[in-house]
């Protein structure tokens, strides 16, 4: 893990501040706050973001704002070279107040290269910033996002499920792992999360999904991680939760990012 402070050689403060990672699969940060909004993005692997109660899954083509004051989490899916850019809410030209996906277009991975270089003059650090700026544009194909209950025996049964989403025990049987019976648990994800069950578990199952196809596995092998009996039912799950199929989502995606 190494941190790179970028502040020009002549002495004068940067606006924008970049931290690099290498980072391993499964490792994460754990819950904090900045004063700065903060722009999340791994070059390389897949990172995995919350903010308060709601996950992001991000391959290496979309970045996420987080607005100063978020408490929020990051991790890697797989091992990744990650990035996380501070921008002081003073200077900010974006104030979005609400966590954001953004494309990562190729202009923008080579600006924030181009920012950890602490060769750069004042003058040639401005011009990079404004430009990064002028990229960061709100995606309007966003991936998909799994608020987490706060119920410990929901929150328990939510977790194992993101741990394992191929997992097909019915709501019976977590209620009966959880101590509480199907009609809570069910009232809790719903009270919770905004949705029931079996939807919030679709959820979790198609941004599972996202890591693997973005690491460029076969659909067929994706549907049975993720718990499909056959690419057929993975499909067509896709389909009605995020609209087009998953290599129409990635087409659209890269469309903006190539």
């Amino acid at each position: 893990m190494r941190y790179l402070s970028n502040v020009p050689h002549d002495g004068a403060p940067a606006t924008i501040e970049v931290a690099r990672y290498e980072m391993r699969s499964g490792e994460r940060f754990g819950f904090h706050r900045h004063d700065c909004h903060q722009l999340a993005w791994s070059a390389s692997g897949v990172l995995r973001t919350m903010v308060g109660d709601d996950a992001w899954v991000l391959p290496s083509t979309l970045a996420l704002w987080i607005p100063a004051g978020a408490d929020h989490d990051a991790g890697c899916a797989r091992d990744a070279k990650f990035f996380s850019l501070y921008v002081p809410c003073e200077t900010s030209p974006v104030a979005w107040d609400e966590p954001t996906v953004v494309a990562v277009t190729p202009l923008l991975r080579a600006l924030v290269e181009r920012l950890t270089d602490e060769r750069l003059s004042t003058a040639q650090r401005f011009r990079a910033e404004r430009v990064v700026f002028d990229e960061l544009e709100p995606l309007t194909i966003a991936p998909l996002r799994v608020p987490m209950p706060i119920d410990p025996r929901a929150r328990m049964v939510a977790q194992a499920l993101v741990d394992d989403p191929s997992d097909d025990r019915t709501i019976d049987d977590w209620g009966r792992l959880a101590g509480a019976n199907r009609r809570t648990l069910a009232r809790l994800f719903s009270a919770e999360t905004g949705m029931s069950f079996a939807n919030w578990r679709t959820q979790v199952r198609l941004q599972a999904a996202l890591v693997h196809l973005a690491a460029d596995t076969p659909t067929t092998v994706v549907a049975a991680r993720v718990g499909y009996r056959n690419v057929s039912a993975f499909g067509a799950a896709f389909q009605r939760v995020v609209g087009q199929t998953p290599s129409t989502y990635f087409t659209k995606v890269l469309a903006r990012t190539g």
